[in-house]
C-alpha cells in the first residue's frame, strides 16, 4: 500500500495537532451518515476505495461521502449537503448529472423493457453514429472499459499472428490481468511485473512497459516490430494532462503502420471529451482500433471496440449479404457477453450522439476554453499564495501537472498541499476525490467562482493552522 503524503509529517506541533482535532471533529459531524454508513456495512462490503491511501492520522474522517442524488453541476449526500461535483462520474458526465434528455430515453426503454438475448433494437443505429463520430469502418459493444481493451488486445493478436504488446508507465488500461504491469529494473535489466498480488507473471511476459512520449520508445518498438501484435497508448494520461505528446504519436502511428503492427488508442477518457471525434482527430492520428466507454453510455455501463474492418471483421467473419453466395470469410476468435448491448446502455448512447451531433464542435470547444480559464486562475492563485502547485488540463479534464525539475520534497510538499485541501473543500461543498476532476456543460461561471473562492480561504486556513508555509510576498506585503 503506497505512503500517503500527509505520514511525511512525523510529529505535528500541538497547534496543528489541535486545528486537525477541531476540522476532523466538525468534518464528522457534517457528515456523520456517510461515515456510519460505511462503518456499518464494512465487515460485508469489501471495497477498495474505502481504504485506498489509507493514512493513520486522517484515519477517522477517511471514508467516502454517500450521495443521495444529483443534478447537474450538484450531488447532495445522505446529510443533505450540496457539493459542486468536479468528478462528475469520473468523467462519464459530460452533460451533468440526469440530463433530461437521457432521463427521457431512459424512462421509454424501461416502459419498454429490457430485453437480454434479442438484438437491441437501436445497435445498428448506435454503431453507424459512432463510426460518423470517429471514422471507425465497424463497432462492437462491451459493458466496460476493460472489456473493451480485452477485446482489442484479442482483435489484434489474433489478426496479426503476434503475441507482444506494447503499453506506456503511467496508462490505466482497466483491470484485466494482461495491462496491470510495470516496469522495474533488476540487476541492472529492465523486466516487466505485475503491479499488484494476484497477477501471474506468466500473462505480462508478452507485455513490454516503455516510457511514455520518449523517442527512445519509438526506437524499442522498431526493435520488437516481428514480435508486436500491438502498442496500446492513452493519448493523454488522467495522472499527466500535460503530456500532450501530437509529434510522438504521429511518429508512433508511422512506425506501427509500417511493421502491420495494431495501433489501439485507449480514448475512454478523451473520446467524444476533447472533439467529436476523439483524441485521434485532436492530434491528427488515425489509429487501428479505439476502445470507448464513460461519456457514451449516459450514465450507463458501456464499452465500445471501434475499428478498421480487417481487425472488427474477427469478431464475426465480416461482411456478407442475403440474396447472393457471400458468407463470412474472416477467421474468427472469442467474443461474448451476456449485457453487451444491454437496452438501457444502447438507449442512452443513442440519445448521447444524437445530442453531440446536433451540438457540433462548439460544445466541446467552449467547454475546453472555460477549463482552462478555470486552471489558470487556480495556478495563478497558487502562484500568488507561493505553493508549489501547477494544474494543468486537457480539453475538459484537469489535474496536477507533472514536473521533471522538481525534487522529491517539492513533490511531496504538493502532493501533500493537496491532499490537505481536498478535505476542506469537501467540507466547503466541492467534491473532488484526489487532485484532479473534470467539468460538464452544466458548471456554470458562478460554480468555478466558488471553487476558487474557497480554494484560497482553505490555504489561508491551513497557513495559520502551520500546515503551509508562509507567504514571503505576503509578508512583505503587510
Amino acid at each position: 500500500m503506497e505512503s500517503n503524503n500527509i505520514k511525511d509529517i512525523p510529529n505535528l506541533a500541538s497547534h496543528q495537532q489541535k486545528y486537525l482535532d477541531k476540522f476532523i471533529t466538525h468534518y464528522t459531524q457534517r457528515t456523520k451518515t456517510s461515515k456510519q454508513l460505511t462503518q456499518n456495512y464494512r465487515s460485508v462490503l469489501a471495497d477498495n476505495r474505502v481504504s485506498e491511501g489509507f493514512n493513520f492520522p486522517l484515519k477517522e474522517i477517511f471514508y467516502p461521502i454517500v450521495a443521495k442524488h444529483s443534478l447537474g453541476s450538484r450531488i447532495w449526500d445522505v446529510d443533505g449537503n450540496e457539493y459542486i461535483d468536479l468528478m462528475m462520474g469520473l468523467g462519464v458526465n459530460l452533460f451533468g448529472h440526469n440530463p433530461p434528455f437521457i432521463k427521457e430515453v431512459l424512462e421509454n426503454q424501461l416502459e419498454k423493457g429490457i430485453q437480454i438475448g434479442p438484438q437491441s433494437e437501436f445497435a445498428g443505429e448506435v454503431a453507424e453514429l459512432i463510426c460518423e463520430f470517429t471514422k471507425m469502418e465497424r463497432v462492437t459493444f462491451s459493458n466496460t472499459g476493460t472489456e473493451a481493451v480485452m477485446t482489442a488486445i484479442r482483435l489484434a493478436r489474433s489478426v496479426t499472428g503476434r503475441n507482444k504488446i506494447a503499453v506506456f508507465s503511467g496508462s490505466y488500461h482497466g483491470h484485466f490481468d494482461g495491462t496491470l504491469v510495470k516496469a522495474q529494473k533488476i540487476d541492472g535489466n529492465l523486466y516487466t511485473l505485475p503491479i499488484a498480488p494476484g497477477i501471474s507473471s506468466n500473462i505480462v511476459e508478452d507485455v513490454l512497459v516503455l516510457d511514455y512520449g520518449n523517442p527512445e520508445s519509438l526506437n524499442v518498438i522498431q526493435d520488437h516490430e516481428q514480435e508486436l501484435a500491438a502498442v496500446l497508448v492513452v493519448p493523454v494520461q488522467t495522472t499527466r494532462p500535460d503530456l500532450q505528446p501530437k509529434t510522438f504519436l504521429q511518429q508512433l502511428r508511422q512506425i506501427t503502420k509500417q511493421a502491420g503492427i495494431a495501433l489501439i488508442f485507449d480514448e475512454m477518457v478523451t473520446g467524444f471529451r476533447i472533439h467529436p471525434g476523439g483524441a485521434q482527430a485532436w492530434f491528427g492520428v488515425e489509429a487501428d482500433i479505439a476502445t470507448y466507454g464513460k461519456i457514451v453510455g449516459g450514465g450507463m455501463p458501456i464499452g465500445i471496440v471501434a475499428g478498421k474492418a480487417v481487425y472488427m471483421d474477427a469478431i464475426d467473419g465480416g461482411m456478407w449479404n442475403y440474396g447472393d453466395d457471400s458468407y463470412p470469410t474472416a477467421k474468427t476468435t472469442f467474443f461474448a457477453g451476456t449485457f453487451c448491448k444491454h437496452p438501457l446502455a444502447i438507449a442512452a448512447a443513442r440519445a448521447v450522439l444524437r445530442y453531440l451531433k446536433t451540438q457540433g464542435i462548439t460544445l466541446q470547444e467552449q467547454l475546453n476554453q472555460r477549463t482552462s480559464q478555470f486552471i489558470a486562475a487556480l495556478n495563478t492563485c497558487f502562484e500568488e499564495e507561493e505553493l508549489p502547485i501547477r494544474m494543468a488540463n486537457f480539453g475538459s479534464f484537469f489535474g496536477l501537472a507533472s514536473s521533471d525539475n522538481s525534487t522529491s520534497s517539492e513533490n511531496s510538499a504538493a502532493s501533500g498541499s493537496m491532499d490537505l485541501l481536498r478535505y476542506h473543500l469537501l467540507h466547503k461543498g466541492v467534491y473532488l476525490l484526489r487532485a484532479g476532476g473534470y467539468l460538464s456543460t452544466t458548471h456554470t461561471n458562478e460554480d468555478i467562482s466558488y471553487v476558487i473562492q474557497v480554494v484560497k480561504e482553505s490555504i489561508e486556513e491551513l497557513r495559520e493552522a502551520g500546515f503551509l508555509p508562509i507567504s514571503l510576498k505576503k509578508l512583505t506585503q503587510t
